[in-house]
């Protein structure tokens, strides 16, 4: 541990983040890893809560958590050429961020605190946790586990069981190292934590005493199947819900500005001809991602743009940053116009077409709140029946 060692303080940067160089190897041993062909982004992604999933949520066993909003990695324990523990963090976008302060420790459990686990890979997300004084602290909430100590055949097993191996084989040896050396975790760059996970017949608890007790910003729940493997890329039996209207959708952003005349100023300052006017409110067009073709990524106009008003464009410019082709979550407002919510710089792409539209079936079909908590007794009565029948177990 380097003597500057502590908390990170951006999630968005949270290590140094490797070259081409150095990442292209890194990507292959994952892949080995994980017995993949391909060095793509492993992590499994969710798809947009639709009505007919409430069916789904009665005839299979899911568990539910709150869907933080904060950036998604894997977290890779691995070691160095020297035999020394060193972690890197796994973004969307497949970068690898090396923790470089070298704070991070994860004991193997019944062994001495300076063996560490190598060749695994935990699935969660950083978020800061808001702290007494106006503080923050930064934490890894785990909500999978795809390999530990080089076994992927974790991949197969349920997710209860991949959780449980978490849970026994990595989380209590770092509870119990940081219970018997208290002084060491304020230098650690983040706490590590387990997703709190319920039953998914919990949903009025979930709303009512979860959500509101949340330390971090929240934007909705996330129900995974008990019973299914981890799956690389969109998995159809991890569902994300959002309130209808709090639905969004990543869009690729591109602004066509207007060619205009010169006024009489301009024209006295020598420019005659037409130009591009980069000042004025453009037309800000939003695009969504078809696939890639030859390695290459491929756009179509969505067929609605981006609505801007002119305090909105010139605070925009105000900010100095880069925006033509950048990544934009966006939501829709009272009137039906897609507004800018964030930019989101973690993602390589916007959403693909087949996420708009089960976005939009969400937004158009949504299921609410108070829908969702109503239809929590049929989901028990699923479960208990499923139970007694030998498929399934509860409380």
């Amino acid at each position: 541990m380097r003597d500057d060692a502590g908390p990170i303080t951006d999630i968005s940067k949270p290590g140094v983040k490797l070259d081409h160089e150095f990442v292209r190897g890194l990507r292959q041993d994952v892949a080995r890893l994980l017995g993949r062909t391909n060095d793509k982004f492993p992590g499994a992604q969710p798809v947009s809560f639709a009505r007919r999933h409430m069916e789904e949520l009665r005839k299979e066993d899911y568990y539910v958590c709150e869907k933080s909003d904060g950036i998604r990695y894997l977290l890779y324990l691995t070691q160095d050429d020297h035999g020394h523990a060193c972690h890197y963090l796994i973004d969307r976008k497949n970068d690898y961020w090396y923790m470089e302060k070298r704070n991070l420790h994860f004991p193997l459990p019944n062994a001495s605190p300076a063996e560490f686990h190598v060749d695994t890979l935990i699935d969660g997300e950083l978020v800061f946790d808001k702290v007494p004084g106006g503080g923050k602290e930064p934490k890894f909430l785990v909500f999978d586990l795809l390999c530990l100590d080089g076994k992927a055949d974790l991949l197969s097993k349920s997710l209860d069981k991949r959780l449980g191996y978490f849970k026994e084989h990595v989380m209590k040896p770092y509870k119990k190292l940081f219970t018997e050396f208290p002084q060491e975790l304020p230098f650690q760059a983040f706490k590590v934590e387990m997703k709190d996970m319920q039953f998914s017949y919990g949903i009025e608890m979930m709303f009512r005493e979860v959500l509101p007790k949340l330390k971090h910003e929240n934007d909705g729940l996330i129900f995974t199947c008990r019973t299914t493997p981890y799956q690389f890329g969109t998995d159809p039996h991890i569902l994300k819900w959002k309130a209808p209207h709090d639905n969004t959708v990543d869009f690729r952003l591109r602004l066509v500005f207007p060619t205009v005349e010169p006024d009489e100023e301009e024209r006295a300052e020598g420019i005659t001809k037409p130009f591009v006017d980069y000042d004025s409110l453009p037309e800000a067009r939003l695009l969504v991602f078809k696939g890639s073709e030859r390695g290459q990524p491929q756009y179509e106009e969505f067929g609605e743009g981006l609505h801007l008003s002119e305090d909105e464009w010139e605070e925009l410019k105000s900010w100095g940053d880069p925006l033509q082709n950048r990544v934009v979550e966006c939501c829709l407002d009272e009137e039906r116009r897609w507004r800018l919510y964030r930019f989101r710089d973690d993602k390589a792409e916007a959403n693909h077409v087949s996420t708009v539209r089960s976005v939009l079936d969400s937004i158009k079909d949504g299921v609410g709140e108070q829908e969702l908590i109503g239809a929590a007794k049929g989901i028990k009565d699923g479960w208990k029946a499923r139970q007694q029948g030998g498929g399934g177990y509860g409380h």
